[in-house]
């Protein structure tokens, strides 16, 4: 068997593909019981996360291993195989192992060095180990994710390199500013009442808001959170705990609003932000113009006087010669700026036709236009052509003209951070006036240009270390059970022949039997030992697989024995293993 991994994440996928693929509490579930059910595999584990869904198998088959996997992501997430397998990866054997201990030591996440993941891996085990669903191999690699996870965090300053999601979100709320600062005295509103929800209030504390309002749809989950901020004497905040139907009118009272929530569908929208904007200010919320979307809306449009001369007459012209301004050159770049190829030949052909035209009346004194310094009519009407060859090709000339001013954004003082998947708050909510919002998109932006710390190196060392001793574990354990069956084969032929010398021998008493079969013990162990010793070092190697094969075919071991050994250990850690 082998370990198999399939997913997707931030670094595959974008963000609206991520929201739609996300994972409930329910499909996770319905997922590893399928998975398990399927023919190539014996054990899995799901890791989904707001960033991430990863499905880990034990499988016998690769191709029909990645095939089934993929399969059934697509089917649970309700995002199409052919949609979805552009975005998946594969690891397959040390490179899921790889794979994992780099996301629990956070190398993977959107905020390198974030701890929270930890937190993430344990609840996905404590899922597989609830279904059964993990066997040894998944439970094994899991836990020495967690352990390689810490000791990362411990030995090493990967902290340094990023911090949580929640506290990058707030900075970026802040505006690169000190949270601390831009913090006191707000009031905050957090939305949901779960692992994120719970690390966002508690920021915030530590940040300094004075008041932090928790709305949940279970109520009793927003009064457990709230006892939790405020049970310790040294605490300043005030919290309070409302029900998901005091949302709307909290808001128009909230400074900052933290939503995190397993809903489907969006919790705040548009509209709702709109009217606590106006609650706050007393006015309608204003939009700022999608600046984006305007900028090459319209061509130059400002009259003109004296009006330009036509090159062949205006009647052939594509452009609106009378909406042109002065200094406006009717045959060069700005004038074709956006036009597709067919615009674009018709312009080049009639440029060309009236060049003798456009020079007698730069002659007669009238306008000259932007002649782009000493170049002639003959090079625009060249030019113009070139660019009609482009479009023809890429089907549009991109625009050229020098950006429309964009009207300076007023200072915000309602801000959003939103870190569900899908996500809680409408994007809309962005072309609000005085209005901040920071999502999931907008913080793998920011991430992809924050520094890496020199401690990620050491991180790295320590995960492709972790990688070859976990492997070397795995390969050892593999033919555990065939030396063990060995002994067990060799002691059974010891008894064997003591038996015998004892129908042979009868007159021996009991003391000369110890000593013989002490002996006999003494000799088939030293000459067990040191084969032993050194298949157990051979079988960790890289390649090593094949030694377990090999013993049990020279000593003619029986598979079933074997396979009987690997089940009462497995049994065994079972047992052992903590609830």
């Amino acid at each position: 068997m082998s370990l198999l991994v399939v997913g997707l994440s931030h670094r595959s996928a974008p963000v609206s593909v991520l929201e739609r693929a996300s994972l409930s509490a329910d499909a996770q579930t319905k997922l590893l019981q399928d998975t398990v059910a399927a023919e190539p595999a014996t054990e899995a584990a799901v890791l989904a996360t707001c960033n991430r869904i990863e499905l880990y198998a034990d499988v016998d088959k690769f191709h029909a291993g990645v095939a089934e996997l993929s399969t059934l992501l697509a089917q649970h997430s309700g995002v199409g195989l052919d949609e979805l397998t552009p975005y998946l990866y594969v690891h397959y054997e040390d490179r899921a192992v790889h794979h994992l201990f780099s996301v629990a030591c956070g190398l993977d996440s959107m905020v390198v060095g974030e701890g929270q993941i930890l937190g993430q891996i344990k609840d996905s085990l404590a899922l597989a180990q609830e279904l059964h669903s993990a066997g040894r191999l998944l439970n094994d690699l899991f836990q020495q994710a967690l352990r390689v996870g810490k000791r990362a965090h411990s030995e090493t300053g990967i902290d340094r390199a990023g911090q949580s999601l929640v506290t990058f979100g707030l900075e970026q709320l802040a505006a690169g500013g000190d949270v601390l600062e831009w913090a006191a005295g707000r009031t905050a509103l957090v939305i949901g009442a779960g692992s994120m929800s719970s690390l966002a209030a508690a920021t915030l504390a530590r940040a300094g808001v004075t008041e932090i309002v928790v709305a949940n749809r279970t109520f009793e989950r927003a009064e457990r959170l709230v006892h939790i901020l405020t049970e310790g004497d040294d605490t300043a905040v005030t919290a309070r705990a409302v029900e998901m139907d005091a949302v709307r009118d909290e808001l128009t009272r909230a400074d900052v609003v933290v939503s995190c929530t397993g809903a489907t569908g969006l919790v705040l929208t548009a509209d709702m932000v709109a009217q606590a904007v106006e609650g706050r200010t007393g006015a309608p919320a204003a939009e700022i113009a999608d600046t984006a979307r305007t900028a090459g809306a319209t061509r130059t449009a400002v009259p003109a006087k004296p009006p330009l001369p036509s090159a062949g007459g205006d009647e052939n012209c594509p452009l609106d010669l009378a909406a042109a301004q002065p200094g406006f050159s009717v045959m060069g770049e700005a004038a074709v700026a956006g036009m597709d190829a067919a615009t674009l030949e018709q312009h080049a052909a009639w440029a060309g036709g009236g060049t003798a035209q456009f020079e007698r009346s730069r002659e007669l004194g009238g306008g000259t236009g932007d002649r782009r310094g000493s170049r002639s009519p003959e090079a625009d009407a060249d030019l113009i052509s070139a660019l009609a060859a482009t479009a023809a090709t890429v089907g549009r000339i991109p625009e050229r003209r020098k950006p429309e001013p964009v009207a300076e954004r007023p200072a915000p003082f309602f801000f959003l951070l939103d870190l569900a998947m899908p996500r809680d708050i409408d994007a809309a909510v962005h072309r609000l006036a005085g209005v901040r919002l920071v999502d999931i998109e907008s913080l793998a932006e920011a991430s992809a240009d924050a520094p890496m710390a020199a401690d990620v190196d050491q991180v790295r060392r320590i995960v492709s270390d972790e990688v070859a001793a976990f492997g070397a574990a795995q390969r050892a354990a593999h033919i555990t059970p065939t030396v063990i069956a060995l002994r067990t084969m060799a002691a059974d032929v010891v008894a064997g022949e003591i038996a015998r010398l004892d129908g042979r021998l009868p007159d021996l008493d009991e003391r000369q039997r110890g000593e013989i079969r002490q002996a006999v013990h003494r000799v088939v162990d030293k000459l067990l030992h040191a084969p032993t010793v050194r298949v157990k070092q051979l079988a960790a190697e890289p390649g090593g697989a094949g030694y377990a094969d090999a013993l049990r075919t020279l000593f003619d071991l029986d598979p079933e024995t074997v396979a009987a050994v690997s089940r009462a250990e497995d049994s065994t850690d079972e047992k052992d293993r903590p609830a």
